[in-house]
């Protein structure tokens, strides 16, 4: 994608009802529509869906297709994409609004800012679906389920939350599993490294991405970890 369709897709962004951003990383704050201010941080559901359905939270989501997809399978429940790059947002939130799924909106921020825009108990449920693994020891602290994640994770999940991982990468998988064993507040609940081998334990796990389909056309497994924090 050239820099100019993706300054223009920047601009169209704020034509987009769907989508938040905080263009200002080092002043978090929130602009909606025709770069409006808002706050949203506790007001998600009143605000912005207009319910009181609960709020799952899709981390590095990228174009967005599994969290329309959580959402067209699961219309009881809000559902918010979080992305840094507005370039694929951009193709999620025009998806959303073209089929008018109504229950999916998109934040563009980076993760590392999320208690910022999410207030106490606000959020249901995370998925993280194919990240980056940061394989090197150096860059630990970046993967999203090393133990600096997890503590902003529990400032904002309700009690019981559960947060799913999903990756082609053994060395995420494994690094995740032990984290969760250190974690005394962590409980593992369910694990697979290789979930298409059997019976999917869980109808979303069934969603491909595009990046998942190409995993498995380089014949990768899909790992899975479902646990709470």
């Amino acid at each position: 994608m050239t820099r100019r369709n993706k300054l223009e897709k920047f601009v169209e962004l704020l034509s987009f009802p769907n989508v938040y951003e905080s263009p200002d990383f080092h002043n978090p704050s929130l602009i909606g529509l025709h770069g409006e201010p808002v706050e949203l941080k506790g007001k998600w559901n009143s605000q912005h869906f207009k319910n009181n359905n609960p709020i799952v939270l899709e981390l590095a989501c990228g174009r967005g297709e599994y969290t329309l997809a959580l959402a067209q399978m699961f219309p009881e429940k809000n559902f918010i994409g979080l992305d840094i790059k507005g370039a694929r947002i951009h193709q999620g939130a025009e998806i959303a609004l073209e089929r008018q799924i109504e229950n999916a909106a998109f934040l563009r921020t980076k993760i590392e800012l999320i208690e910022h825009f999410f207030s106490e108990a606000e959020i249901h449920e995370i998925w993280i679906t194919f990240p980056d693994p940061f394989l090197k020891e150096s860059k630990s602290n970046k993967r999203l389920t090393s133990p600096l994640f997890l503590d902003k994770y529990r400032k904002i999940l309700d009690k019981d939350s559960i947060i799913h991982l999903k990756t082609d990468d053994q060395k995420l998988y494994d690094y995740t599993l032990e984290i969760i064993n250190m974690d005394a507040k962590a409980k593992l609940l369910y694990h697979d490294q290789d979930i298409y081998n059997s019976a999917l334990p869980i109808e979303e796990l069934g969603i491909n991405t595009y990046y998942e389909i190409k995993h498995l056309g380089e014949n990768k497994t899909i790992k899975y970890i479902k646990f709470s924090c």
